[in-house]
Formats: structure tokens, sequence, C-alpha cells
């Protein structure tokens, strides 16, 4: 009888303990901590993304943050020096949050970003291109506050949009330089005949 009942205790044993909840300190800990790790991803679309305020960026991210880019990694300067290029580029940039999983240590949110093009930045004009594009960011938080990045969205897709409201305009653009290219050949074709005309060098020799 005792044999049985140490077979039974053995087989059913590792069932028992998987099934067994976690104690409720440990859960309500785990749950702490991805609420924060949540809010902590929240910041960065509400507040800087969204209402600018780029000077909270030292609260939200780490001193040795990296973003990780396909082919190079990003410190927080250039990181931030982007987001604000791209509110620069788009003052009425709007991020809104989709879903969003957080585990421990780690947030996923996917994202959908709109705005419009209407100031100038650099060489580059302002095109009133309106401007939607979908992605989702992994972060890494350690101690509440950004460690790791890993973004993904398809570039493509803001040219394409782009090129699609922009077409005639473009079209326009592209037959203008070819008239001033053909202008310009042409100009520069008649300085040279006469230049190194005939009777101009006849001249030149007598």
């Amino acid at each position: 009888m005792k044999r049985v009942a140490a077979f039974f205790l053995l087989f059913t044993a590792p069932a028992w303990a998987a099934t067994k909840p976690l104690p409720p300190l440990h859960s309500q800990t785990v749950l702490l901590q991805q609420k924060q790790n949540k809010a902590v991803a929240r910041h960065v679309f509400d507040e800087i993304f969204n209402q600018g305020k780029f000077q909270v960026a030292d609260e939200i991210y780490a001193k040795d943050f990296v973003n990780h880019e396909m082919h190079r990694d990003f410190s927080p300067a250039k990181d931030q020096a982007a987001q604000r290029f791209e509110k620069q580029a788009c003052p009425d940039l709007k991020m809104a949050i989709g879903p969003m999983i957080a585990e421990i240590g780690l947030v996923s949110v996917l994202w959908i970003a709109r705005g419009t093009n209407t100031a100038r930045v650099g060489w580059m004009p302002a095109t009133g291109a309106k401007i939607e594009v979908r992605g989702i960011t992994i972060w890494r938080i350690v101690d509440g506050k950004i460690r790791e990045e890993w973004s993904s969205f398809i570039e493509m897709t803001i040219l394409r949009e782009v090129a699609y409201q922009l077409g005639w305009q473009l079209i326009g653009l592209v037959c203008a330089a070819l008239v001033l290219f053909w202008i310009a050949y042409q100009l520069i074709g008649r300085l040279l005949s006469r230049c190194f005309s005939p009777e101009l060098v006849r001249q030149r020799r007598g």
C-alpha cells in the first residue's frame, strides 16, 4: 500500500505543482511592474511625440539607451534628434497607441502615426502631404527607464503616400528640370560654337 501511495505522489506531484498559482505577493509584484512599464511607454507617445516635450527624455530614457535599427544602433542623442526631426516636419504629428503587451522587463506596442508635412526642414520644402504609417516597438525597461528599443515599420509606405499625393507636382518639377537642362545645354553649345568658330580662330592666328 505504501508503494502505491509513493508512486501516486511521484506522478501527480509535477502536475499539481504546475497548476499551483503563484504566491499572491509575487503575482502582485509582477503585475505592478508590468503596469509601471506600460506607463513609461505611454509617456513616450503622449509627452514626447504628441506634445513635443523633449525635455522629459532624460527622465524616460537611460543614459546607456540604445535604439537597435536594422543595420546600425542609435545613441540617445541621435534617437532624440530623429524624434525632433519628425515632429518638426509634421507639427501635428499624433501617435495613436494600439494593443500593448508587457512582460517582465519588456513592453511591445502597436502604434499608428498620423501627421501632415507643413513645415520646411533643412533643404526639404513643406509638401503638405498627409502621412499615415503603422509600426510596432519593443522596449526593454529597467528600473523605470528605457534601456533598449527595437522598432519596425515600412518606410516605403511614407514615400509612396507622398509620391501619390504629389504626383502631378512631381511630374511638373521633373518637366521643369528637363526644360532648364535643355536651355542650359543650348546656351553652352552656342557659347562653345562661338568660341571655336573658324573665323574667330583665324582672327586669333592673324
